[in-house]
């Protein structure tokens, strides 16, 4: 039958994609799989000829009750790998036990020493370009050798050896099959020479494989239910409502439509939709003496972690720094150069107040209601005046100055989060549902706290192992 499958799988971009990616090593040639995608394809060619990321418009989809807080993310075929920066740094170790380390926030059901080697798995599929050293325990090297300090960097390695790393990026440093070397013009959001990874460029030949059917301009409605078990998914498609069943569905939209999905399809828990989050970051403008910066060879060229971790995460969060390497010129003869721009993002404890329901109004569509930040994040900003000089006085600077925060960081965390206790989680250590056990719910959506770093790669290493487990 044409709606008869053994698995079905919602959204194209990073969570479904490395999911299919060990799912289909591990399958026979007979399994039927459907992928629906709300988006179109929209080629490479066809954004940069198009000046956007897609032809559906991501606000258009949700009801935002807070616009000074706003939720970034693509619709489409690979999804929002069109748009990253490609920032590919894992969580620290002590990110997965936040709770029982400091006494704050809430610990992982999976720890770091489990995720390891499936880090080690996607920075490989991705081609990461990362430090032969780095803050965190590997097994392995990362697969490109790293992009070039500039020379505020060196400054700061040289007086933070171990707490100072180049950036870990999936911007190539070499090229790779698909991609040529990151040429560092800053405009990554959508990179006019398409040398980020994205699925498009890296994966979009899982979606050729015979087994998969893959069907674009495809909205789903909710999950189907019998007897406790999920038994297929209605979507809209060429106009009309349809029904696809199958054995195992597989969730792996956003953390606003991962639990909008759920809410629609009668799978109530007090938590679903509940602690939507994501980072907030602040910027600082450093205007050096006698030091010269934008030597690097790609857009972001350092992390820093003199802000990240310690004690001082029992009372206020801890703050990976972004050193930014596009050219920010200052506006005197002679002194264009010395200046370094940063991001300052801090991690957030997620909170209940925070959260996606449906729409009262209109419930084609989910809503987002953001009442803020918490305060342990809060105390970190505030700090932040005092904090930062002290960090930074290896540099000459003659000024400096910090600005925001920021009103999107594009990560959407929360929602539909893992755990061990079915009463106090909605999803197991292995993504599947507790109630239904045939059920997936992939992505960042799963995130029982909010960790500095970027989450795409964690993203990406837990659908690997969820397949893995599966």
């Amino acid at each position: 039958m044409d709606n008869a499958f053994d698995i079905i799988v919602v959204g194209t971009s990073f969570s479904s994609s490395f999911f299919l990616y060990n799912y289909l090593n591990k399958v026979g040639k007979s399994v039927r799989i459907l992928v629906l995608e709300r988006g179109q394809k929209n080629s490479h060619l066809w954004q940069l000829q198009n000046r956007k990321l897609s032809s559906v418009v991501a606000d258009s989809t949700f009801v935002n009750h807070n616009q000074h807080k706003i939720w970034k993310f693509i619709v489409g075929f690979g999804g929002s790998s069109r748009a990253w920066w490609a920032c590919t740094p894992r969580l620290m170790p002590n990110d997965f036990k936040l709770k029982s380390t400091y006494g704050v926030g809430r610990d992982w059901p999976i720890s770091y020493d489990e995720l390891e080697s499936y880090y080690t798995k996607v920075e490989r599929i991705m081609s990461v370009s990362g430090p032969s050293d780095a803050p965190y325990p590997r097994s392995q090297p990362y697969p490109q050798p790293p992009h070039l300090f500039n020379d505020p960097d060196k400054i700061l390695k040289q007086a933070y050896p171990d707490l100072y790393f180049q950036q870990a990026t999936a911007r190539a440093r070499q090229a790779t099959k698909n991609r040529a070397l990151c040429c560092g013009n800053g405009v990554c959001g959508l990179c006019p020479t398409d040398v980020k990874f994205t699925i498009q460029n890296e994966l979009e030949y899982l979606y050729s494989d015979s087994r998969i059917t893959l069907r674009l301009d495809a909205e789903v409605l909710g999950v189907e239910t019998s007897a406790g078990n999920a038994s297929g998914v209605r979507y809209l498609h060429e106009g009309a409502e349809k029904i696809a069943r199958a054995d195992l569905v597989v969730l792996g939209t956003n953390a606003i439509f991962n639990p909008y999905l759920l809410q629609r399809s009668n799978l109530p828990h007090p938590l679903l939709g509940k602690r939507l989050n994501e980072q907030i970051s602040m910027w600082a403008k450093i205007d050096l003496i006698g030091v010269d910066s934008f030597q690097g060879t790609t857009s972001i060229s350092a992390n820093g972690y003199m802000l990240y971790d310690g004690p001082h995460r029992s009372e206020y969060s801890a703050c990976l720094m972004e050193i930014h390497n596009v050219p920010n010129l200052r506006a005197e003869h002679g002194r264009w150069q010395q200046r370094t721009n940063m991001k300052l993002i801090f991690e957030d404890l997620p909170d209940e107040k925070n959260y996606v329901k449906v729409s009262e109004a209109d419930s084609s569509k989910p809503e987002t209601i953001h009442q803020g930040f918490s305060a342990y994040t809060m105390r970190a900003i505030d700090k932040l005046p005092e904090l930062l000089p002290k960090a930074l006085a290896p540099l000459p600077i003659e000024n400096l100055t910090i600005s925001g925060p920021s009103r999107s960081e594009s990560h959407i965390l929360g929602t539909v989060v893992m755990g061990d206790d079915p009463k106090t989680s909605i999803v197991d250590k292995y993504l599947v549902h507790h109630q239904v056990r045939n059920l997936l719910v992939l992505g960042g959506s799963a995130f029982p706290s909010c960790s500095p770093s970027n989450p795409t790669l964690t993203i990406s290493a837990l659908s690997l192992w969820a397949a893995k487990h599966l």
